[in-house]
């Protein structure tokens, strides 16, 4: 399957991308700011994710929540989700309601901090606390996703800190903080549009023009610290939280090259050799002939900036001490370092790699937002065509040469979460 790519950049600095498909009449508008958590300064972390929430209570044109009344009265879905190192915003519509998607995302990027007040932000602040304490602070677990970055990135580093934030920076975020956010950051020159679907591209760029071109870019944005760390940890690094759960928990993390690099697609494909699926190797292991775990999985979160990170989440069946579940997962690990990677279980991780991957690009939704993550990370939104290929080229001794060099006791972070002790137990 290849996707039909067609790029170019407006003279205010928007990369725009089109990828014309007539198999469904629907069409999909997708918009990334290249700006996340990251780029937050010290004293409001979780600002990024808060002022994506704010984008959603109108603009100059457009009253609070009515971006979600028109793409819906008009049979589209929408949403925006925030990263480490971006912020999207997505329309899936009828194919005949392109030019409002377009305009409704023009309208906040041109002329959002008119309709700014301090109500919607104190309103939009305990939304995102109340976030915080469902999705982390009362979540089984749940604060994995904000101390595994801290263990693995020294403090200093753009991914250490919390992508949701802490409730005392939350407090103290003000209007004046969102509107030089605003300026700084949501600017078409730190933003690629794509659309994708059922549409014609010669409308579509009347249509791109008419509403964003004479949008004025940005005076710059400040530059991130560096990123660079060394290719591994240089020892074991340790965490133990007690949490109120009936089970450990063990997130096992390596650092690996920055993804879609050329050394990452093994850090890749070495997570689902270890744990895609039923019969990977630590599902096939620790769930399945040992039981000693009810869950096992491997994954990258795919961080394009300096390094990224290589996690196996294994949870136990409660009654399985955390020693008898981490030393299970050193075991396998100690396993594939040793014995390697043989070309059939190559072929079926490569296989689960690239159905997954076909599958996801089938909606225009899906597909537009992987042509503005391969335009904002590498440049080249067309590389998308290529992942499956670089994928495949990875050989059973890349494999062993990664697993030699990245998942050894050198480059090891545990993240152990332990059932809490009760009064009478700690006594």
């Amino acid at each position: 399957m290849r996707i039909p790519v067609e790029t170019y950049t407006l003279p205010n600095g928007l990369r725009v991308i089109l990828s014309e498909d007539h198999a469904t009449p629907v069409v999909a508008v997708n918009l990334w700011y290249h700006v996340g958590s990251a780029n937050e300064r010290e004293g409001r972390t979780g600002f990024a994710h808060l002022f994506e929430h704010m984008l959603f209570q109108g603009s100059e044109h457009v009253g609070a929540n009515e971006h979600f009344e028109l793409v819906q009265r008009a049979g589209g879905t929408l949403n925006g989700s925030t990263w480490l190192d971006r912020t999207n915003y997505f329309e899936t519509m009828p194919a005949h309601q392109l030019e409002l998607a377009l305009w409704l995302e023009a309208d906040r990027m041109a002329r959002l901090l008119p309709a700014m007040t301090q109500e919607k932000l104190d309103t939009q602040r305990d939304v995102v606390k109340n976030e915080r304490r469902w999705s982390v602070d009362n979540q089984p677990y749940g604060t994995w996703w904000e101390k595994l970055p801290a263990l693995c990135f020294p403090p200093s580093h753009p991914f250490h800190h919390s992508l949701i934030g802490s409730m005392e920076d939350l407090s103290d975020a003000s209007l004046d903080d969102v509107a030089t956010f605003f300026r700084t950051y949501y600017t078409p020159d730190n933003a690629v549009l794509t659309i994708a679907g059922d549409f014609d591209r010669a409308d579509a760029r009347v249509m791109v023009e008419r509403h964003f071109a004479a949008i004025p870019r940005g005076s710059g944005r400040p530059p991130l610290p560096s990123m660079d760390l060394p290719a591994t940890f240089g020892g074991t690094r340790r965490e133990t939280v007690e949490d109120e759960v009936v089970a450990p928990r063990l997130f096992l993390a390596f650092r690996v090259p920055p993804a879609g690099s050329a050394p990452w697609y093994a850090a890749s494909l070495m997570g689902a050799v270890l744990g895609t699926g039923d019969g990977s190797r630590l599902a096939q292991a620790l769930v399945r002939e040992q039981r000693i775990a009810s869950s096992a999985g491997a994954y990258t979160f795919d961080l394009a900036k300096g390094s990224d990170l290589l996690i196996c989440d294994v949870t136990a069946h409660p009654g399985v001490s955390a020693e008898a579940l981490e030393a299970a997962v050193v075991a396998e690990i100690e396993r594939i370092r040793r014995d390697g990677v043989s070309e059939p279980e190559r072929a079926r991780a490569l296989a689960l790699l690239e159905t997954g991957w076909i599958s996801a690009l089938q909606s225009a939704g899906a597909r537009a937002d992987k042509l503005s993550q391969f335009a904002t990370y590498h440049g080249d939104p067309s590389r998308v065509n290529d992942e499956p290929a670089r994928h495949a080229a990875v050989t059973t001794g890349d494999l062993a040469r990664f697993a030699a060099s990245h998942l050894g006791p050198e480059n090891r972070a545990f993240l152990m979460y332990v059932p809490r002790a009760s009064a009478s137990e700690a006594a």
